[in-house]
Formats: C-alpha cells, structure tokens, sequence
C-alpha cells in the first residue's frame, strides 16, 4: 500500500515550487491504491493547471510497475465541509453555516475570527425591544471551539 507521507511531500513540493497560496486540505488512500488530493487556495480559486501539476509531480515519481495506482487531485468543493484551519481563515468575512455537536444546533452568520483556539462568528437579527414599536437590528458574536463545532460550511449565495 502506498503511503499518505510519500503522497504528501510530493503534493507540497510541486504546491511550494508554484508559490501561489495553494494548500492541502485532504489525502485519502484506499484500500485499493486510489489517491485523493484535494487543493484550496488562500485567495480565490484553484486553477485546473494547479491541479494537474501536482497529478503530474506525484505520478511521475511513483513507479506504477511496483505498485499500480489510480490518482485524481482536485479542489476542495464550495459544499464540502471545512477540514482545516486555512480554510476558515481563507473564508473571514464570509457568511457560514456552523453546525454544533450539542442538541444538533445550527447557527449562520459572518465568520470574523478564526486560530488554532476556535472561531468567532457574528450575526444579525431583528428583534423587538421593550420599549420601542419597530424591530431593531441586533448584532450578536459568537465564540466556539473545534471542539464544540461538528462542521462548518460556507454559505452559496447568488446575490451581491
């Protein structure tokens, strides 16, 4: 079976030789020899090229004639859950559905704040308060550890 740490180093040589933000956000190997990469991007997007320059990287310095392997390198997808702290700090400022482990608990807002500790996140409701007739815009910040946190996910939105 092929190795994670052999598939890694060579993901992160060619990712490094192309200087652009790129980084992994996964590697699984089967059981079968099947290799997933998956790529993000600290600003925009992951371009198709920088996909198959690391398909290419890792092919070509792993021998198919001592052991036979299938590979696909591709970007992480926009509905995919977040795997790793660069892809929240990549995503500060943008609307993010967070689900919690406790009682199953959901909560979307703004993602303002993201280290190794958690994530902040701020949201916006209307609500009536004593004393006055119209409904007052609240804003609230939220603190949560990855520890409380089962998945977060950006928000597809087509307005601007």
């Amino acid at each position: 079976m092929l190795k994670k740490k052999i598939i890694e180093e060579l993901a992160l040589e060619r990712i490094n030789e192309l200087d652009k933000g790129l980084f992994i956000v996964e590697i699984t190997i089967s059981s079968s020899n099947v290799i997933q990469v998956e790529l993000d991007v600290e600003n925009g997007n992951v371009a198709i090229n920088d996909c198959v320059s690391v398909s290419r990287n890792i092919e070509h310095n792993l021998d198919r004639e001592e052991q036979d392997f299938e590979l696909s390198v591709s970007s992480a997808g926009l509905d995919k859950p977040f795997r790793v702290l660069q892809q929240y700090t990549k995503n500060i400022g943008n609307e993010v559905k967070v689900q919690l482990k406790e009682k199953n608990n959901t909560i979307e807002g703004v993602l303002t704040h993201a280290d190794e500790k958690g994530i902040k996140l701020e949201t916006t409701t209307k609500e009536r308060v004593e004393g006055k007739k119209k409904k007052e815009i609240i804003v609230r910040e939220h603190e949560f550890t990855f520890d409380e946190i089962k998945e977060t996910k950006i928000v597809i939105s087509f307005k601007k």
